[in-house]
């Protein structure tokens, strides 16, 4: 009995030692190196959910290109919505800072992007809550 309840303490123990490397290591990880998101909507077809069907598609989010400003054009980025900060968008990156960008219904025709901004927009032009909607945002 004593070498059951040695064995259970043993394992016990070894669990929890796992288990608090684990958690940080990986809360760390997805924080600031990569995590897997589910695109839902009709903004980003054809590229992501090419077909409406009640199937979303799932993505790896690389934060890491983020973090260290490796954002280029063409790019696809996640974001914090501007109409309600409890919800991530995901966008293509049509601008970088500096670039002039043409517009589709923004309130200038022509925008310059500030520093430290880009421009993104939904592949599925008209079905799309993009910066031709809230403008430029911040990197």
């Amino acid at each position: 009995m004593t070498q059951m309840q040695g064995f259970g303490r043993k394992y016990i123990k070894a669990f929890l030692k796992g288990f608090f490397v684990a958690v940080p290591v990986t809360v760390t990880f997805l924080d600031r190196v990569a995590c897997i998101a589910r695109v839902e909507g009709t903004s980003m077809q054809p590229s992501l959910n090419p077909m409406e069907q009640p199937v979303s598609d799932i993505v790896l989010l690389n934060h890491w290109s983020v973090r260290n400003y490796e954002v280029q054009h063409g790019d696809i980025v996640s974001l914090v919505s501007p109409r309600n900060p409890e919800q991530k968008i995901i966008k293509r990156v049509i601008a970088l800072e500096g670039d002039i960008i043409k517009t589709l219904g923004y309130k200038k025709k022509y925008v310059k992007i500030p520093h430290g901004h880009i421009w993104v927009e939904g592949d599925h032009h008209g079905h799309s809550f993009d910066s031709n909607a809230f403008g430029p945002v911040r990197t």
